[in-house]
């Protein structure tokens, strides 16, 4: 079973940016989607962005322009990098990988928090 470590969240300002990255513990299949989950206090979990094994990516309307998700398939690594960040963007975020078998393993989550 893979393990997904989660790193790069804490306190930002309103307009400023953040990297979070996602490092599995071992080798993830090409055909493998990487992605981030995010959830706020009171809602709903919400998907972010997704990457899959061709570099197809995908965001959800409220981050597009905004945020850019990568991956590094040497490293087994999954890159969120938002910029211009807003108040409304606070949440914890989650790492996924959901395997071409359907199974979706998930990260512990980081805190991001914008806030002036």
């Amino acid at each position: 079973q893979v393990q997904l470590v989660e790193s790069g969240g804490g306190l930002v300002q309103p307009g400023g940016s953040l990297r979070l990255s996602c490092a599995a513990s071992r080798s993830v299949s090409s055909g493998s989607i990487m992605g981030w989950y995010r959830q706020a206090p009171g809602k709903q979990r919400e998907l972010v962005a997704f990457i899959a094994g061709n570099d197809i990516t995908s965001y959800t309307d409220a981050v597009k322009g905004r945020f850019t998700i990568s991956r590094d398939n040497a490293k087994n690594t999954v890159y969120l990098q938002m910029n211009t960040l807003k108040p409304e963007d606070t949440a914890v975020y989650l790492c996924y990988v959901r395997s071409f078998l359907g199974t979706t393993t998930w990260g512990q989550g980081t805190q991001v928090t914008v806030s002036s």
